[in-house]
């Protein structure tokens, strides 16, 4: 396996060693992790695509927070907390929809789609109220190559575009600005924490164990690298035809894509944002991943994806086909996820070494360490040490 790593500075003599186990399900470590990996990381709600019109809106709850973005009538998409200023209730429910104002359902006070409280019932009964100072909280948005982006805390990090940076060239030929949506996002709720699907998904040592529909599909040269934003794997698919039916009709109807260079047609790649963001890169399709945490030891797995239009017969069925491949490959990663949560819950491990190969994994333990030190112990410290 053909492999990169990033260059550390220092002798770090936890470099080549994992997380600790206590902190993939310590509930005072997840809180801080709330507070300084999540509230400032930036996370994706939907694609341009999926809000087309005025008054489109989507939602995206995580953190114990809701953010809805919504084009405003003036064709401009903005993105604000779902909470009503006045009482502090959740405004719109469900994931998407269409709206010519927003009105909270508890007391009806009004605001319209840029975010302005436009409308209190018995306005009079408030007396000396600041209207114009009581608008939609706003949240911090970013929209990259169509993709909508917002961030809860601006901590000074660096945009999407800027994470992105290293790979823009790689992404340019794919379209992104242009892409729909194909079928619907689906939720997939885990029983492990957030940290253990990303360390999976950044892993390419399992592949050649755990996933032999993909080891038949790219053969064992995968591609591992990591940048300080961002980790990127990649393969080919290899020209022996698979023995599995579902793999070898996508190896043999997966059509030429005129937009792609020649190196590109028959190439995968997959790049993970930091913290939790991934895009999977196929010449049919952009399938977009993103885990959220829900408690120390619960998940959720939000995805869905992409497609251009493309009419063409090949491409549906090659669509399908990822579709069929990718569904046994997610039943693989849940079981081996959950494996490990339950294994880490033994009081006989604490660390794990870690390959010069595995350049992600060495690269995120270095992210959270440094984010939060006491990643560093690797024995769980007393309660409270959060505040102390």
């Amino acid at each position: 396996m053909a492999t990169q790593a990033v260059q550390i500075a220092g002798n770090d003599p936890l470099e080549g060693w994992s997380l600790p186990a206590w902190i993939y399900s310590d509930p005072e470590f997840f809180e801080v992790e709330k507070d300084r990996v999540f509230a400032p990381s930036w996370q994706v709600v939907c694609h341009v695509s999926d809000i087309p019109e005025p008054g489109d809106w989507h939602t995206l709850d995580y953190i114990g927070e809701s953010v809805i973005v919504a084009r405003g009538t003036d064709g401009e998409v903005r993105a604000f907390t779902n909470v009503c200023r006045h009482r502090g209730s959740r405004i719109v429910d469900g994931s998407h929809g269409c709206a010519k104002k927003l009105v909270c359902p508890y007391h009806a006070w009004t605001y319209e789609l840029d975010g302005r409280l436009s409308g209190v019932p018995d306005s009079a009964s408030y007396p000396d109220f600041d209207r114009a100072g009581h608008g939609l909280a706003k949240v911090d948005i970013e929209i990259w190559r169509g993709f909508i982006f917002v961030r809860l805390v601006d901590d000074g990090g660096p945009s999407v575009a800027q994470m992105m940076a290293p790979y823009e060239a790689m992404v340019a030929p794919y379209r992104f600005e242009e892409l729909k949506a194909l079928g619907r996002v689906t939720m997939r709720p885990r029983t492990v924490n957030w940290k253990n699907i990303g360390d999976n998904y950044s892993d390419g040592l399992h592949i050649p164990v755990a996933h032999p529909g993909l080891t038949r599909l790219f053969g064992k040269g995968y591609g591992v690298e990591a940048e300080r934003h961002a980790d990127r794997m990649w393969g080919d698919l290899v020209d022996q035809p698979s023995a599995n039916w579902s793999e070898r009709l996508y190896q043999n109807l997966l059509p030429p894509v005129p937009h792609l260079p020649a190196d590109k047609q028959r190439h995968w790649f997959y790049f993970k944002l930091w913290p939790n963001v991934a895009f999977d890169i196929y010449p049919d399709q952009v399938d977009f991943m993103q885990w959220l945490p829900v408690s120390p030891t619960t998940s959720l797995i939000r995805e869905i994806s992409y497609v251009l239009d493309d009419d063409r017969r090949e491409m549906r069925a090659a669509r399908y086909l990822n579709w069929r491949i990718n569904r046994q490959v997610n039943a693989e990663d849940t079981a081996l996820i959950t494996r490990v949560q339950a294994g880490m819950a033994s009081r006989s491990f604490t660390v794990g070494p870690l390959s010069d190969k595995e350049v992600c994994l060495r690269h995120f333990c270095k992210r959270i360490r440094e984010i939060i030190p006491e990643a560093r112990r690797e024995t769980r410290p007393a309660p409270g040490w959060s505040h102390a």
